[in-house]
């Protein structure tokens, strides 16, 4: 029974699309990742709680096949911000997200990695010319 439960989860990550432009953080990766965790020793793997290894595949299964989309479908494609999926797909996108994490830094920020010294000996080196200086 674990080795069908093993092929079953494989094929469900076969079929699960990798969305490159959210690196590190896409579903279809997170899922392949887990499902080789859990199957270390792929179908010889023994399965500790069955009826819950069950019921994650058949809910990942459900996600995949867009079951609650069909379910409950929506009378239109659009948003209360009335932007389209594939606008939403290229902000949510990790490149995106890292430009409007460079752009809410401070100034002060920015300057401050720009011209902060990369290794720690550096680092020490600085603050003791600074500590070093005369006051005046």
């Amino acid at each position: 029974m674990a080795a069908l439960r093993y092929r079953r989860f494989l094929k469900l990550c076969e079929e699960w699309p990798v969305d490159e432009t959210k690196r590190g953080r896409d579903l279809g990766a997170y899922l392949r990742q887990r499902v080789a965790q859990a199957f270390r020793e792929g179908e010889n793997t023994q399965v500790a709680e069955p009826e819950a290894c069950d019921q994650m595949y058949e809910s990942l299964a459900r996600l995949h096949s867009n079951y609650y989309k069909h379910k409950y479908p929506r009378p239109r494609e659009t948003s209360f911000s009335g932007l389209s999926v594939e606008e939403y797909k290229l902000i949510l996108s990790t490149d995106t997200l890292e430009e409007f994490q460079e752009m809410d830094k401070s100034v002060w920020k920015k300057l401050q990695e720009k011209f902060a010294p990369t290794r720690p000996e550096e680092k020490h080196k600085a603050w003791a010319r600074v500590l070093s200086r005369p006051r005046t």
